[in-house]
C-alpha cells in the first residue's frame, strides 16, 4: 500500500466511505478490495478469547481459549503486572485465532451490586478500575492486537440498558464515571473505545457530541477510534456528527445509505464522515502490520503455561474474609467432608458477551483429592441442586451426615448463572434458598464450617457467624478450582483485597432507592458518594469494607515519610511508608494510599484512595514503599471552571489495610496555583458571603460592611462570626441591604454598588 490515508480517503467514493464506518457482519468491519483495504476481525473478551464458531454471536459456541478470572477477581489482586500478564497471554491467543481487536476491558463502576455484569467490571473506584485497565490495555497491545475500552460511559444496569436515559451531574460524572476511563485512556492508548448502549443525559451515548468529541477527543486528546457496542445505535447520521466511527454489528445497509443522503442533503458534512474513515483506515493499518499470523501459518502459543497462569491469577484473586482461630490453612485436619455441588460443577465466569470456552477446567474437588497434602478419606456431598432454589431435604441430611463425620467440613456454595448475567440485574443479594438453607444445616453439626464462594458479585452473609471461615474465589476462570485448593491446603497464601464493598443488607448500599430507575429514566441522586465513599461518610458498618482481605502471616506498617509538609498543587509530593512480614509465612500484603481533604469548599468524601502498591515479603522481611502524588490526588472538579482544581488548604495522606483499617496518617498543607475562578455576574440576589469569598470583589464588600457598620452602630455585632447578626449577613442578598440598613442605602445607592461590583468583575 503506497497511497497515504489522505489519498485514499480522497480517492474514495462517497458510498466507499459510508460502507467503511458500518460492520460488513457480526465480527468483521468492511473491506474494499479495489483498494486492497483489508477487513479486521473483532472477537468478544474481556478474560478470555470467545471466538465464535460459525461467525455469528457465539453466545453458546465459541472456540476453545484460557478463560481467565473475570474482572472483579482480577480488580481483587491489585497486582497491575499480574494484570498486565494476562493481556500479554490474552494478546498471544487473539494472535492464534487471527484476532485483530478484543473488545474489553469493561471498566464501568458498580453503582449497585444489582448490577447483572458487576463480575465484568472492575471496581466501585475510578482510580482502582482505571489503574487495572491501564495494564490490561498495554499486555493486549503489546502483542500487536488492539483493545475497546468499554462500555462510554455511565453503563452501570442491564435493566432497560438499551433505552433508558443515566442522568448524572457533570462533577459526579468526571469525578467517578469519566475518571474510570480517563487515565485509561491517557496513558496506554486503547486502539479502540466502545461507545455505551444508553443515553446519557438525554442523549444516546453513541451520538453524544459532548461525550465523544468534547470529552473525549478535544479534553484527553484521544485519537484512535469509536465503535459503538453491538446494536447502540439509534441513528448513523447522528453518530457521525458526534464522532462515531463505526457501528457494529453489520451489515446495516440502511445505515451506510443513510449517511450517503445525509451528506447529499446537507444535513451532514463529508468532512465529518473523511474524519471518522481516516481513524478507521488508521487502526486497520495498524492491526494488519503488527499481526503475527499469515494464511496458512498460525501463530502458535503455550497452551499449558496460559492454565498455569490462569490458576496463578484466581489464586490472587481469591479473598480471605474470615479465619476465626486460624482454621486455615488446613494442616492437620486427619478428615475432610467436601460439600456443595460447585465443588465438582463450577461456576467460573459469567454469563453472556464474555462467556468463554476453556481449554481446560479444574474443579476443586479433583484438586484437593490429589495431592498428598489431603488425607485419603476425604468425603463428599452435594448437598442441593444447581437446577432449581429449592431446598431438597434429603440432600441435606446426606451432607449433615458427611459433614458431622468429618473434623472439617469445606462447604462450596456461590451464584448461578441464571441469578448474574449480562442482560439483567440481579433482585437481591441472596445466595439461592437451597444453599443458605445447607449452611444452616451444616452449622448444626459442623463448627468448623469452611465457607467457599463462587460469585461475581457481592452477597448478602446472615449466616456468617455460625461459619470458621469464609473464602471469596469470585468467578476464579478455569484454573479456580486449584487455585481454591491451593489456598485451602496453605499452597498459596491469600493476598486478595477487596475492589469493591460488601454491604451488610441490600438497603445500606447508597444507590437502593434510585436503582435500577423508573421506565427509562435513571437518576444518580447519591452523586459522588459510591461505594466506600459513601459507607465512610455516613459512618456506616459494611459486612467487609473497601480493600479487605486477610492473610496467613501479619504485616506491620511503619515510619510514614513525606518528602514536604508544604507543597503546590504544582508539585509532586512523595510518600513512603515502611511494611514488614511479622508473621511465620511468606506473603503478599496491599498497602493503600488515601487522601482526604480538610477544608474542602465542597462536598467530597472523607478519604479517596489515590495509590497502592503489592509487595511479597517474606517472614520477617521488610520493604520501604514509595508513592508520588500530583495535583490529581488533591483535586476535585470544579464545575464553574470545567476543570480539575485544588482549593488551598491542609489534606492528610492516610495510609491503609483497607478504606476503614487506617494505620498511618500525616498532614500536607496543599497551596493551590490556579488563579482565581472567573467571578459571575453581580445580581441583586449575589449574596454578601459569595462577594467576601471573591478575592475581586471582597475589598468594596469589606469596606460597606465598615461603613454600614459605623453607621448603624452595630459594628462590634458584625465583625464577630459568631454573632447572630454577622452569620444572618453571610446569606444576605444584596437587595436586602436597602431594607436592613435603616436609610443607609436606597435603591438608586444600590444599583452603583452592583455596577461597580461588577466592573471590578469585567476588569480582571
Amino acid at each position: 500500500m503506497t497511497d497515504t490515508i489522505a489519498d485514499l480517503v480522497r480517492r474514495l467514493t462517497l458510498e466507499e466511505k459510508a460502507s467503511l464506518c458500518v460492520g460488513a457482519d457480526f465480527w468483521h468491519t468492511t473491506a474494499i478490495p479495489r483498494f486492497k483495504i483489508p477487513s479486521l476481525t473483532l472477537s468478544d473478551g474481556p478474560h478470555g478469547l470467545r471466538k465464535s464458531v460459525d461467525g455469528g454471536p457465539g453466545l453458546s459456541q465459541s472456540l476453545p481459549a484460557t478463560c481467565f478470572p473475570s474482572a472483579a477477581g482480577l480488580a481483587s489482586t491489585w497486582n497491575r503486572d499480574l494484570i498486565e500478564s494476562v493481556g500479554i497471554a490474552l494478546g498471544e491467543e487473539c494472535q492464534a485465532e487471527s484476532i485483530d481487536v478484543l473488545l474489553g476491558p469493561a471498566v464501568n463502576i458498580k453503582r449497585s451490586p444489582l448490577g447483572g455484569r458487576n463480575f465484568e467490571y472492575f471496581s466501585e473506584d475510578p482510580y482502582l478500575s482505571s489503574e487495572m485497565a491501564s495494564r490490561y490495555i498495554r499486555g493486549v497491545q503489546s502483542q500487536g492486537v488492539g483493545t475497546s475500552l468499554k462500555h462510554f460511559a455511565a453503563n452501570n444496569q442491564e435493566h432497560r440498558r438499551m433505552t433508558t436515559d443515566t442522568v448524572v451531574d457533570e462533577r459526579t460524572l468526571h469525578e467517578i464515571y469519566l475518571a474510570s476511563f480517563e487515565s485509561a485512556v491517557k496513558s496506554s492508548a486503547p486502539w479502540t473505545m466502545m461507545s455505551a448502549y444508553n443515553r446519557l443525559n438525554g442523549t444516546f451515548c453513541s451520538e453524544n457530541l459532548w461525550l465523544l468529541s468534547g470529552v473525549l477527543r478535544d479534553r484527553w486528546g484521544y485519537e484512535g477510534a469509536i465503535i459503538s457496542d453491538w446494536g447502540a445505535v439509534d441513528s448513523r447520521v447522528a453518530g457521525l456528527r458526534a464522532g462515531l466511527d463505526l457501528e457494529m454489528p453489520g451489515p446495516h445497509h440502511g445505515a451506510a445509505a443513510s449517511v450517503v443522503e445525509a451528506v447529499r442533503r446537507g444535513d451532514l458534512k463529508e468532512s465529518q464522515v473523511d474524519a471518522s474513515v481516516a481513524r478507521l483506515l488508521e487502526l486497520i493499518f495498524k492491526a494488519v502490520a503488527s499481526r503475527k499470523w499469515t494464511e496458512g501459518v498460525a501463530y502458535d502459543y503455550d497452551v499449558s503455561g496460559h492454565h498455569q497462569l490462569a490458576r496463578r491469577v484466581a489464586g490472587e484473586s481469591a479473598v480471605l474474609l474470615k479465619n476465626e482461630n486460624h482454621i486455615l490453612p488446613l494442616t492437620s485436619a486427619p478428615s475432610v467432608a467436601i460439600i456443595g455441588a460447585l465443588a465438582r460443577q463450577p461456576r467460573y465466569q459469567g454469563g453472556g458477551s464474555s462467556h468463554v470456552q476453556p481449554t481446560n477446567l479444574e474443579n476443586l474437588w479433583d484438586e484437593f483429592t490429589k495431592t498428598r497434602r489431603v488425607p485419603s478419606n476425604a468425603t463428599y456431598a452435594s448437598g442441593y441442586s444447581l437446577d432449581t432454589d429449592s431446598v431438597d431435604e434429603i440432600l441435606i441430611a446426606e451432607a449433615k451426615d458427611t459433614a458431622s463425620r468429618a473434623d472439617i467440613a469445606i462447604l462450596c456454595v456461590g451464584l448461578p448463572e441464571r441469578m448474574e448475567s449480562e442482560g439483567y440485574d440481579r433482585k437481591h443479594l441472596h445466595l439461592p434458598a437451597n444453599q443458605e438453607a445447607l449452611i444452616t444445616a451444616l452449622a448444626e453439626v459442623q463448627p468448623n464450617l469452611v465457607v467457599v464462594l463462587s460469585n461475581g458479585a457481592p452477597i448478602e452473609m446472615p449466616w456468617i457467624d455460625r461459619t470458621a471461615a469464609v473464602l471469596e474465589c469470585y468467578l476464579g476462570g478455569q484454573g479456580g478450582g486449584g487455585a481454591m485448593a491451593d489456598i485451602l491446603l496453605g499452597i498459596v497464601n491469600p493476598s486478595g483485597k477487596l475492589a469493591e464493598t460488601f454491604p451488610a443488607t441490600l438497603s445500606q448500599n447508597p444507590s437502593y432507592l434510585n436503582f435500577p430507575g423508573e421506565a427509562d429514566r435513571v437518576e444518580y441522586r447519591e452523586n459522588l458518594f459510591v461505594g466506600y465513599r459513601y459507607y465512610d461518610a455516613k459512618e456506616l458498618t459494611p459486612l467487609f469494607p473497601f480493600g479487605y482481605g486477610l492473610s496467613y502471616t501479619q504485616f506491620e506498617y511503619r515510619d510514614l515519610v513525606l518528602d514536604r509538609t508544604e507543597a503546590t498543587d504544582a508539585e509532586s509530593v512523595g510518600v513512603s511508608m515502611v511494611v514488614k512480614n511479622c508473621g511465620q509465612v511468606a506473603g503478599h500484603e496491599i498497602v493503600q494510599l488515601y487522601v482526604s481533604d480538610q477544608q474542602a469548599p465542597v462536598k467530597r468524601p472523607p478519604r479517596e484512595l489515590k495509590g497502592f502498591q503489592k509487595v511479597f515479603l517474606q517472614p520477617g522481611e521488610e520493604a520501604t514503599v514509595s508513592f508520588h502524588l500530583d495535583k490529581r490526588a488533591f483535586s476535585y472538579y470544579d464545575v464553574g471552571r470545567s476543570a480539575w482544581h485544588v482549593e488551598t488548604g491542609d489534606f492528610t495522606i492516610a495510609i491503609g489495610k483497607s478504606s476503614r483499617e487506617i494505620v498511618l496518617s500525616q498532614v500536607i498543607h496543599v497551596v493551590s496555583t490556579d488563579p482565581p475562578a472567573t467571578p459571575r455576574q453581580v445580581t441583586r440576589n449575589t449574596t454578601v458571603g459569595d462577594l467576601l469569598r471573591n478575592p475581586v470583589t471582597a475589598p468594596v464588600i469589606q469596606g460597606l460592611i465598615a461603613r454600614f457598620s459605623q453607621a448603624t452602630g452595630m459594628a462590634e455585632d458584625l465583625v464577630d462570626p459568631s454573632n447572630l447578626a454577622a452569620a444572618m449577613l453571610l446569606d444576605l442578598p444584596l437587595r436586602a441591604l436597602v431594607i436592613f440598613s435603616q436609610g443607609y442605602m436606597d435603591e438608586e445607592q444600590l444599583a452603583g454598588l452592583i455596577y461597580q461590583l461588577n466592573a471590578g468583575v469585567r476588569s480582571e
